[in-house]
């Protein structure tokens, strides 16, 4: 036409409605062809089109009539079907629900392993055993093995049981880890069962962790209990009600002499006593309170020994005996008795002596109180020997004084010559023995004091080397008449605290002593240092030295060292016990050391700060 309305319509090939300039209604398609063919075009009027359409449609309703006739017939029989498996679906879910509860209460588990597939179904009660949430999949054979404890085996090994098994049937027990990583242990029960599509295991799974457990402790109690009974002293044994050996320790054993096939488990008591050691004395015991089913008696074994043997029975019929080891008490009260043998014998030589002991006491009695008459005569002599020192001092001194004064005076011409020469030297020698004397009264005195422990020291703080000076200058006169040299080494700061009169009168004591026993041209030396809180004084000389066995007597009043027979010096013995009583006044200590011929050495240990602190820190 004019319009030109199928070239505009062109396409790609899809049909469309077109109506012809007659008025016909038709089908149209037109497709562009490559440059520069232009287009093609075809019609086809549209009854001519839908003609088919139209005998097709009419053969489809009837079909479809019919189908719906009988899809009508199939929904009343779906419909019943429908109820029937509602109700089989009801009792399927009953059924299911009792065995899940049966399981659940059993603490069990079924599953069904496809060994084909590998796949594997568990019942919920087998998730809820290992506290895992359920599943409605099928399980793989990987999944489940890798919960399987490595030590137990695996899920390949029991497969590989039940096809070796002439049943198929398998029973077995291992673990499974549960969701929270503890292991389950459980007994499996299986069969190897063959379907249409192959083969299968089907068992059930019971959850026995609580009974292992319960076998452990079981055991480990087991263990303890004869861990326990070997341990304890005494000899052991448990029976049965049948009279047979449940338990015993091998005190039991080595006391009975049993060999070891006759302490295992299940011996008759019979075939025990028969073999076992015999003993030699059965002595029943009897009780105050005495226990239903409950006895006591002590035997004695064959190497001497003695057994105190207990029994008792238990709730199950059986008895327990309990064999104590007595020996030692048994030898103990053999040995009382024959103590008290022994003490009624003494009791008996007792009485007998009581009597001597009476007089012995009377005689003590006599003997104290003659002791007790001594000593008040002692005392009363010691108080005598003390007013005579006393009455002593005042008697000699005054006349002493006198002569000594007028033979000074005689000596020095005071009052004119005395006339002959004699004279002078009588009047030297009365001075002299006067000194002497009154030097030995003077010694005899300050030791009657100190032993009297009436001398009294008067503490000061003084330098060591101003006492050793002086004393030095009064012995200097006596030293230079014997050409004797007399040596200090003290140190000017070495000070202690001591009594300024006994300190010098050691001094003078033990100087006077070397000064005396030493040769003409022999030498006198005095050294002091400090050492430890103490103040060691050391007096040293060359004289004609002590021997040993005098040197034991030395210090003690009276003593010298020369007898009266071979005696070449004059003294009294009181001046070196003066000397040690003043040195240990001071908490002081006194050592002499001396070798005949060579020399003497007197070693004085004095405290720095006193007496007082001597004593303290002893």
């Amino acid at each position: 036409g004019a319009s030109r309305a199928l070239a505009a319509f062109a396409s790609g090939g899809d049909a469309f409605s077109f109506i012809l300039p007659n008025g016909t209604e038709s089908f149209a398609a037109v497709r562009d062809l490559e440059h520069p063919l232009g287009q093609v075009a075809v019609l086809q009027p549209k009854p001519a089109a839908l003609a088919r359409w139209v005998a097709d449609s009419t053969i489809t309703v009837t079909l479809v009539a019919t189908t719906g006739f009988v899809l009508l017939i199939l929904g009343f029989a779906f419909h019943w079907q429908a109820a029937r498996a509602r109700e089989a679906d009801e009792i399927f879910t009953l059924e299911r629900a009792r065995m899940d509860t049966a399981l659940n209460r059993g603490r069990s588990g079924m599953w069904d392993w496809d060994l084909a597939s590998g796949r594997i179904y568990w019942s919920d009660s087998m998730f809820e055993i290992l506290a895992r949430t359920p599943r409605d999949e099928l399980l793989a054979f990987g999944e489940v093995d890798a919960l399987v404890h490595p030590d137990d085996g695996s899920l390949y090994a029991i497969a590989t049981q039940l096809a070796e098994t002439a049943d198929g049937c398998i029973d077995r027990s291992f673990r499974m880890r549960g969701a929270s990583g503890d292991w389950v242990w459980l007994r499996t029960r299986a069969e190897l069962v063959h379907r249409a599509d192959g083969a299968h295991v089907i068992g059930i799974a019971v959850d026995i962790t609580e009974e292992k457990k319960f076998a452990e402790r079981t055991a480990t109690a087991d263990v303890r209990l004869r861990d326990a009974v070997e341990s304890i002293s005494e000899a052991f044994v448990l029976w049965d009600a049948d009279d047979r050996l449940v338990l015993c320790n091998s005190k039991f054993q080595q006391l009975y002499a049993l060999p070891d096939r006759l302490t295992q488990p299940g011996t008759t008591f019979a075939d025990v006593t028969a073999a076992g050691r015999k003993p030699l004395m059965l002595t029943p015991l009897r009780s105050d309170n005495p226990e239903e089913g409950a006895r006591s008696y002590e035997a004695q074994i064959g190497d001497g020994g003695w057994l105190k043997i207990s029994e008792r029975r238990t709730k199950d019929g059986g008895f327990v005996s309990v064999g104590t080891d007595i020996t030692e008490l048994k030898r103990h009260e053999e040995r009382l008795m024959e103590s008290e043998k022994r003490q009624m014998a003494t009791i008996v030589d007792l009485r007998h002596s009581q009597q001597a002991l009476e007089i012995q006491a009377q005689q003590l009695a006599e003997l104290a109180q003659k002791y007790s008459d001594e000593r008040n005569r002692a005392e009363d002599a010691n108080r005598a020997k003390s007013e005579f020192l006393a009455n002593m001092s005042h008697e000699l001194r005054t006349p002493l004084n006198a002569i000594i004064g007028f033979s000074e005076i005689m000596e020095s011409g005071m009052f004119g010559e005395l006339g002959a020469e004699k004279y002078h030297e009588y009047c030297r020698d009365i001075m002299d023995s006067g000194r002497y004397l009154l030097d030995v009264i003077n010694d005899i005195l300050d030791m009657s004091k100190i032993e009297a422990g009436r001398l009294r020291l008067d503490l000061e703080d003084m330098h060591l080397d101003s006492i050793v000076a002086e004393a030095m200058r009064v012995m200097s006169v006596k030293a230079e008449e014997k050409c004797i040299r007399i040596d200090s080494d003290v140190a000017a700061s070495l000070s202690l605290r001591c009594d300024r009169r006994a300190l010098k009168q050691i001094l003078l004591n033990l100087l006077a002593n070397s000064v005396k026993f030493t040769e003409e041209g022999g030498r006198v030396a005095v050294r002091a240092r400090e050492s430890r809180g103490y103040a060691l004084l050391m007096i040293e000389d060359s004289g004609i030295g002590i021997s040993r066995e005098a040197l034991r007597r030395l210090g003690r009043p009276f003593e010298q060292v020369e007898s009266h027979v071979t005696k070449t010096h004059t003294g009294s013995g009181l001046g070196l016990a003066i000397a040690k009583s003043l040195v240990e006044l001071h908490r002081g200590q006194m050592r002499i050391r001396s070798v005949v011929n060579v020399g003497t050495s007197v070693i004085i240990r004095l405290p720095l700060d006193g007496p007082a602190a001597a004593r303290e820190a002893a």
